[in-house]
């Protein structure tokens, strides 16, 4: 009789569907308050910090493009620094990635839709209200994505042209009621306001990198991964510049004063009051599209773990139908309803954003040591033109910024990583006494 083969991830993930989840999970609920707050700082000089953080996102998505052409398993982040540095690396940036920056900011990201969602039915501010919300949610999600990969990218994909097209729409509507006089400079900003602005919007273009998680499934990796993540790159930059330009040019100064929701004043003054709900239906989609790419993309993250025995053995099982990891699936969207729960918004949002700084700084230096490792199986792929100035300009850029986190933030992640190291030999001490054990 003929052994029946296990099943295997299928790559069915292309450069169109890569760079439209890399923008689904990058645009998400900041596009829609981000505006206002830049203006605060900067006024009418805005561009420039959209400009100098686009920048730098690409200076570090070069390093993911040209490490990812090359790793080409699932896993992302962690595939690559596993692959570079070894399994205990490997270990703490995969827990520092699925739990410290998406399962938290999922987390935060569903208790800022549940907050919306108030506003038109204020039963979700009732607690047992918002986490049957939660588990109906995570449960269709978990439904979405267990039935394949295909279906779970295509809902991305569906989900991110949805929010994107009022936005385009938005934005062709305000460029015609633009006022000139609005967008001309007559101020300079100073070097630490610029600084200090670009410190907060640098976090709205995290997210592109957590698409490279089902690497493992992406139709020949070398040439798709770089032409996807670039795509993704510039069309989240030149969404937040057109956005911004948008708003600055209709709404003036007034800008400013509208931090909690300026893309739905925009609506209103573009088209009337019908155009603020129309806003705050778009961002309700849009948090809910950028949740469903993260539920593809970092349950990739256990699933990966599993396989090199970091974690439970159950949640690297893939579905004989579907093809998916579905237990990772399960029991990622399980972890981000009871954080959700929880609650602490900005707690979770502030430890997320610190976390991705150190994970972008972990992956830079394995794309270096990579490079110049004798490994047949990172030879080839996609290569970061320049040499080392660009890894050496985005080792500087990120250790610049994790300059700027606070002491109770830097302790924190201290704690965090002094349990997972001690996670990691007890597991590792267990793991070496049951093969040293003979039988009984």
């Amino acid at each position: 009789m003929e052994q029946q083969k296990e099943p295997v991830l299928k790559r069915e993930i292309g450069a169109a569907g890569l760079g439209l989840n890399a923008i689904n999970l990058t645009i998400g609920s900041g596009v829609f308050v981000l505006p206002a707050i830049v203006a605060a700082n900067l006024g009418r000089t805005a561009f420039i910090a959209y400009l100098l953080c686009g920048l730098l996102v690409i200076l570090i998505m070069l390093c993911y493009a040209e490490i990812g052409s090359k790793v080409t398993t699932s896993g992302g982040s962690y595939a690559y620094i596993e692959k570079a540095f070894g399994s205990f690396a490997g270990f703490l940036i995969n827990t520092l990635f699925w739990f410290g920056f998406s399962a938290l900011s999922d987390a935060a990201v569903v208790n800022a839709l549940a907050d919306m969602l108030a506003i038109w039915f204020p039963a979700f501010t009732v607690l047992y209200i918002r986490i049957i919300f939660f588990i109906l949610l995570f449960g269709l999600l978990s439904f979405i994505n267990v039935r394949g990969v295909k279906q779970g990218s295509n809902f991305a994909s569906a989900a991110t042209l949805i929010k994107l097209t009022p936005l385009i729409l938005l934005v062709i509507l305000g460029l015609f009621s633009i006022s000139a006089d609005n967008l001309t400079v007559k101020t300079w900003p100073s070097i630490s306001a610029i600084g200090e602005t670009s410190l907060v919007l640098v976090f709205a273009f995290m997210g592109i990198e957590t698409a490279l998680n089902v690497s493992g499934e992406i139709k020949n990796p070398a040439k798709t991964i770089p032409r996807g993540i670039f795509m993704g790159v510039f069309g989240v930059l030149v969404i937040y510049l057109l956005v911004q330009l948008v708003s600055q040019g209709v709404l003036g100064d007034q800008l400013s004063s509208h931090k909690e929701a300026p893309l739905a004043s925009l609506g209103i003054r573009l088209i009337g009051p019908i155009g603020g709900t129309i806003m705050l239906v778009t961002a309700v989609v849009s948090m809910f599209g950028m949740l469903s790419g993260d539920v593809l993309a970092s349950s990739r993250l256990l699933f990966a773990a599993s396989k090199d025995k970091l974690l439970p053995g159950f949640l690297s099982r893939i579905h004989p139908r579907f093809a998916t990891p579905y237990w990772s699936i399960i029991v990622y969207c399980l972890i981000i309803i009871v954080l959700a729960s929880s609650g602490g918004f900005k707690q979770l949002a502030t430890l997320a954003s610190s976390s991705v700084l150190i994970i972008y700084l972990a992956v830079v230096l394995a794309m270096i040591r990579l490079r110049y490792k004798k490994d047949d199986s990172t030879t080839k792929g996609f290569r970061v033109p320049g040499g080392m100035i660009i890894p050496l300009l985005a080792v500087c850029t990120i250790c610049w910024f994790l300059y700027q986190v606070t002491w109770p933030e830097v302790k924190a992640i201290g704690i965090f990583f002094v349990l997972l190291t001690a996670i990691y030999f007890i597991n590792s001490f267990i793991k070496n006494n049951r093969i040293s054990s003979p039988n009984k």
